[in-house]
């Protein structure tokens, strides 16, 4: 083999086989929890600093991990941070109950252990990224859109101890209201979130963000369930209604609220037109 030839070669080997450290696509398998190994979804920008921030994406009900890596990668690229999408596959999270809502309880309504809750992936998830692709940042900041925006927001009264630097539900169909009264998931009854993790929640910096003309009221992947809507006609209203419930709660409680509410106009249930919008607060230092 010739000298240019030989060189072409491992050139190639580079190109097609990049390392984790190096590559700006990476899929891969993940089974460092008691749950199901997952696969992973992940955009490394070249020369990426070890103090960069770590974006965690959370997909929607569809259960698209790659459409989700695919549109925040340019947004990766150009804000030069760490994005990882985990996918939670329809078979081995199944439903709503299966992702969203925590995989709480088996199909039987029997309560499964808590390392193996779909919340239970993520904090492991960090620490394996941080291993992999060689971070030293201590915090993660934590998005998802739609049935992702359900999983968030309940995630950081579920998993007090979540190690979030930032927190950005954006246009969930519904919510879990900060209501002792109401049964879960829908309220807090039966939701086993103590007062000291729901006043804990309070206090994180949430950016609760709406598209502005996400207002179908028949959208068919919206929920229309009696106790879904008391919570208002469509994502936009809903999404009012439990930020507004949550201020009204914290200002009762004389407890610190650190969220805030933002409305993105003429953008309706879309999370490649949310992405950037919300990257901006994602990236903000507590």
């Amino acid at each position: 083999m010739t000298r240019n030839l030989k060189t072409a070669w491992m050139l190639s080997l580079v190109l097609v086989w990049p390392s984790f450290a190096t590559a700006a696509k990476v899929r891969y398998v993940f089974d460092g929890w008691q749950g199901p190994s997952m696969r992973v979804y992940v955009t490394r920008p070249a020369a990426l600093a070890p103090d960069r921030p770590v974006v965690f994406v959370m997909h929607g009900t569809n259960r698209n991990a790659d459409d989700y890596r695919d549109q925040w990668h340019d947004l990766a690229w150009k804000h030069d941070f760490l994005l990882v999408v985990p996918e939670f596959t329809k078979k081995d999270f199944p439903g709503s109950d299966g992702y969203n809502l925590g995989y709480r309880e088996d199909e039987n309504g029997n309560p499964r252990p808590r390392e193996r809750w779909s919340y239970s992936a993520i904090e492991p998830l960090f620490d394996d990224v941080r291993r992999r692709f060689g971070m030293n940042t201590s915090r993660y900041a934590l998005y998802g859109h739609s049935a992702g925006a359900q999983f968030v927001h309940r995630y950081i009264f579920q998993v007090p101890e979540a190690r979030v630097s930032q927190v950005v539900p954006a246009n969930a169909g519904w919510y879990m209201m900060p209501d002792y009264q109401a049964e879960y998931p829908y309220g807090l009854g039966g939701s086993g979130v103590t007062l000291e993790a729901l006043q804990g929640g309070m206090a994180l910096p949430v950016t609760v963000m709406l598209g502005g003309a996400d207002t179908d009221p028949q959208h068919p992947n919206l929920r229309r369930t009696p106790e879904a809507l008391t919570q208002g006609p469509h994502r936009y209203a809903r999404g009012q209604a439990f930020f507004t419930n949550a201020l009204d709660w914290a200002v009762q409680a004389r407890v610190p609220f650190n969220w805030e509410m933002i409305v993105v106009p003429g953008v309706g249930h879309d999370n490649a037109r949310m992405a950037p919008a919300a990257v901006p607060f994602l990236l903000r230092r507590p």
